[in-house]
């Protein structure tokens, strides 16, 4: 899959030669960056979300970070409802927040998705790892971990059930006999729980997929075990391939202990590509990036991904304890931890290693040896496939089209044509089978 935000993945990408010059609220600039990557045969379009405007008390980064934060940018369920009338085969993935929304709203939302697509959505299930969201949603003070992932559980859980409501034949609408649906075959959830009470059923019929895929993000231990119990594709945030290997070993093991199929669930690193025709073209558009971030903005970036200011320390001294526990980013924060430790980084080392790749890894050079670093990843247990990060947009997306997709289709590790079906039938995911709730039948529909 590939992520689709306009202004590029890179810190700097934005301001680049190759960028496009305008893309905030652009529609257009959406649908050209969803034809290319159907173009390229990708399995998804991802897109990030979050419920509030991002380092406004960071006068440095509220001017400069433009990428991450997503100061301005559409409710990505409504764009990808319009999404679906420019493209035919790609899948839709993105970000829903649990903390802060309803499961019927969102079950409705992302149902209706799953029609409007022919069964393409997908759904990136976060509790959301920003405080700051909590003040637009009546709170003084962000939701504690265990409460979110608490939530999140019973949220999801309510969501399956209402996309259970109905059976796939329910609706019979025939004109003959003047019965638009066959009462016995919908179901009310009537769910009472610790944080939801949820009636049911869902005013809207059987998705194409059953649900939507599922998918989570979480890092954190609560985060992994919410992963294993729901998830179907697990992001993984891996700075090296050992990192990514103990991540993908980790959770497909609790996917098992859970008694799920752990070969029915993919685990897809991020990985930042910058390629060329030549390893030259691919290292000079580094080092053309990197020119355009100023040092404050670096410090300052890399203290987003720490959760930590860092703007009081030495740049070219090594980074400060951060064994203190924190409210969100958890795993980016580990990561540069250790990966600062095991190799003596500076903060100045660390912000061009780590504003470059957008907290994940970098496969940089030739199609070539970028595709030969994607098939060591995935012949190593280390992914079942990628989410490819563009730095620079349209260039870098263009770039991967165009030079490593057809080196991948030559090794015979990436389709060459969409198959028929649904997103689940392209991921090689089974459809879920509807789950009869004996509580649920209404009274006359018994009758019936």
């Amino acid at each position: 899959m590939t992520t689709i935000f306009p202004v590029g993945a890179h810190l700097a990408g934005w301001r680049h030669k190759d960028a496009w010059p305008k893309t905030n609220m652009r529609f257009e600039v959406f649908i050209a960056q969803a034809q290319l990557a159907e173009r390229g045969k990708f399995d998804m379009l991802f897109l990030a979300d979050g419920n509030a405007v991002r380092a406004m008390d960071d006068p440095v980064m509220f001017v400069a970070n433009t990428n991450t934060d997503r100061p301005s940018t559409y409710d990505p369920l409504m764009l990808f409802a319009a999404l679906t009338q420019h493209t035919r085969h790609i899948g839709l993935f993105c970000t829903a927040v649990t903390t802060y929304d309803e499961p019927f709203l969102l079950a409705r939302r992302f149902g209706s998705l799953d029609h409007l697509s022919n069964g393409r959505a997908c759904w990136n299930i976060v509790t959301g790892n920003y405080e700051g969201d909590s003040h637009n949603f009546g709170r003084s003070a962000h939701v504690p971990r265990h409460e979110r992932y608490e939530r999140a559980d019973e949220f999801v859980t309510i969501c399956k059930g209402l996309w259970d409501s109905w059976a796939e034949d329910a609706f019979i609408e025939d004109k003959a006999t003047g019965h638009f649906l066959v009462p016995s075959k919908v179901q009310r959830l009537n769910h009472v729980g610790k944080h939801f009470s949820v009636q049911g059923p869902l005013n809207v019929a059987r998705l194409p997929q059953g649900y939507p895929v599922l998918a989570s993000a979480g890092q954190s231990e609560p985060g992994r075990e919410l992963a294993a119990k729901h998830a179907e594709l697990i992001f993984s945030v891996a700075l090296t391939k050992e990192e990514a290997q103990e991540f993908y070993a980790d959770q497909k093991a609790r996917v098992e202990r859970r008694g799920r199929n752990p070969d029915a669930v993919k685990i897809m690193p991020g990985v930042t590509v910058y390629v060329g025709r030549t390893a030259a073209e691919a290292d000079e558009l580094y080092a053309e990036l990197q020119d355009l971030i100023p040092p404050p903005v670096g410090v300052a970036s890399l203290s987003k991904f720490c959760r930590q200011d860092l703007s009081g320390y030495p740049i070219d001294g090594p980074l400060p304890d951060m064994s203190e526990e924190v409210v969100g980013m958890t795993s980016y924060r580990k990561s540069i931890d250790q990966l600062a430790k095991q190799q003596k980084m500076t903060i100045r080392e660390m912000y061009k290693l780590i504003v470059p790749s957008a907290g994940h890894v970098i496969f940089k050079g030739t199609a070539g040896q970028v595709a030969d670093q994607f098939e060591d990843w995935y012949r190593s247990k280390a992914a079942d496939g990628f989410n490819v990060i563009n730095p620079v947009q349209p260039r870098s997306l263009m770039d991967f089209v165009d030079l490593v997709i057809p080196e991948l289709q030559r090794r015979k590790l990436f389709r060459t044509e969409y198959p028929d079906g649904t997103l689940r039938d392209m991921l090689g995911l089974p459809t879920p089978q509807r789950q009869i709730n004996p509580h649920g039948a209404w009274e006359f529909a018994k009758q019936a």
